[in-house]
């Protein structure tokens, strides 16, 4: 197999006759048979990808073929894709298919791009270690005994394991950039708005976003161009254009302001994960880019009021799961009470029904202001503390996540340790702010350490442009 670097050097080789394109889909479709164990793909279309492979080939040898040409894609299966099963990783709804296809995922299709299937994941998104779906965990591509990080697990896994040349996955407090973190790959969470979640299963619908994993920043942002923008299905997405991040990553790079927050690098971090990102500071710092300190001190309240907010919404979000509206249906029910209570209990997890059990709890007429309000007013603290930030730098660097991988099942007895997990990522969530985490080395252990880049809204271009730096750096 020709190796390449992005996707643009890959068009460049099938268009120049070294390469294959229906070669490039086998050769993907091996490795996802050969990794199996590493159980990264709820379902794999072969055969559609084959046809499309050889449709798309078509295209570009009569030179009318879409951006993403030839792109092998691997689907979060949170996101829909017409006439495929859309499990969300639940027992509820293990025989589900889908009537419609997601906008992000069609406009990856209407460009020529190749989905090869849809990966696994946490159940219903619900998660940081991938260890909560319904069709088993998913295992870290480095090592197996490991957790590839959650709840976009199967996708991060996807890319790092050449399965694939990128993947969807969805981040709604971290579950791109950890499990990106986690396996030594890029992950990118867009601003709140900038790409549309029409077709996503909702899991807390004012903090859910989509977006890519790759090998490269290039390849990222070719995806970010075709998948962002508005869309008049879904109400909550920005008209505000989108710019043309290939080209803009081309151009000369400028003096970066880059702002250090001091309380991501407080007790609980790696020494390992502070050296990587303090040896990447320091180069930055040589290259003539600016670092300072900064403080963003509401983050110590950020997990707490992530998960206050984001339970109160799962707790509305999945009501319709109920064995009669949506999913699957528990049999010997003896009425309409018992069989909702039934369902429920038989095919959700025990993560999903925690968090729907918190979320009603907050939401509760005795608890509604202690909790749900007060949590909404510590998200308003949590944006100002960015506004204030980014009035004085362009981009933020952090750690990733505190530690990189840990074992499975190491964490899943304690649900607080395993939430502590998302430290690093939930605030951007919080503040509807984009996000990257990009790999910057491994630990002791050969495990990767994911560094992570954020920008103020719809500054996709800011984190590409200073991922751009530090990918050379790292070569």
């Amino acid at each position: 197999m020709i190796q390449y670097d992005n996707h643009r050097q890959k068009l460049a080789l099938i268009c120049s006759g070294q390469l294959s394109l229906q070669e490039n889909v086998e050769f993907f479709l091996s490795n996802i048979k050969k990794q199996s164990n590493l159980n990264a793909f709820i379902s794999v279309f072969e055969e559609q990808a084959r046809k499309q492979a050889s449709l798309v080939a078509s295209k570009i040898a009569q030179g009318n073929a879409g951006k993403l040409a030839g792109m092998v894609v691997a689907v979060k299966d949170v996101l829909a894709l017409e006439g495929e099963k859309l499990t969300c990783a639940s027992a509820i709804l293990a025989n589900f298919t889908s009537i419609y296809t997601a906008t992000a995922v069609q406009k990856l299709i209407d460009e020529d791009a190749v989905i090869i299937g849809k990966t696994n994941c946490d159940e219903f998104a619900m998660g940081s270690s991938n260890e909560n779906s319904a069709f088993g965990a998913v295992k870290n591509p480095v090592n197996a005994e490991y957790v590839p990080g959650g709840s976009s697990g199967g996708s991060a896994v996807a890319v790092a394991a050449y399965m694939c040349d990128v993947a969807l996955g969805t981040d709604t407090g971290g579950s791109i950039r950890q499990p990106a973190s986690f396996c030594g790959v890029v992950g990118l969470k867009p601003t709140y708005s900038r790409v549309s979640r029409y077709g996503l299963t909702a899991f807390a619908s004012s903090f859910d976003t989509i977006g890519p994993f790759a090998r490269s920043i290039d390849d990222v942002a070719a995806v970010m161009e075709v998948i962002a923008g508005y869309d008049d299905r879904d109400a909550t997405s920005s008209k505000i254009a989108v710019e043309n991040y290939i080209t803009e990553l081309s151009l000369t790079s400028d003096v970066l302001r880059i702002g250090v927050p001091k309380e991501y690098f407080g007790e609980g971090l790696q020494p390992e994960v502070r050296s990587a990102i303090t040896s990447i500071l320091d180069k930055l710092r040589e290259a003539g880019h600016q670092i300072q300190e900064v403080s963003l001190p509401s983050t110590r309240n950020a997990i707490a009021t992530y998960y206050i907010l984001t339970m109160a919404e799962v707790s509305s979000n999945l009501e319709r799961f109920d064995g009669a509206r949506y999913g699957e249906r528990a049999e010997n029910s003896a009425n309409l009470n018992d069989m909702y209570c039934n369902s429920r209990t038989e095919k959700l997890g025990k993560e999903v029904k925690r968090r729907i059990l918190l979320g009603t709890y907050v939401l509760s007429a005795g608890y509604y202001d202690a909790y749900y309000r007060k949590a909404q007013q510590v998200r308003r603290l949590i944006k100002e503390d960015f506004s204030r930030v980014f009035s004085q730098v362009d981009v933020l660097v952090t750690p990733t996540a505190p530690t990189t991988a840990f074992r499975i099942g190491e964490k899943s007895t304690d649900p607080l340790e395993m939430y502590l997990s998302d430290i690093y990522t939930t605030s951007a969530n919080l503040a509807g702010i984009p996000g990257m985490s990009i790999p910057v080395g491994s630990d002791n252990n050969g495990l990767p350490i994911g560094l992570q880049i954020m920008a103020n809204e719809f500054q996709e271009l800011e984190l590409l442009k200073l991922g751009s730096v530090i990918e050379k750096i790292m070569r």
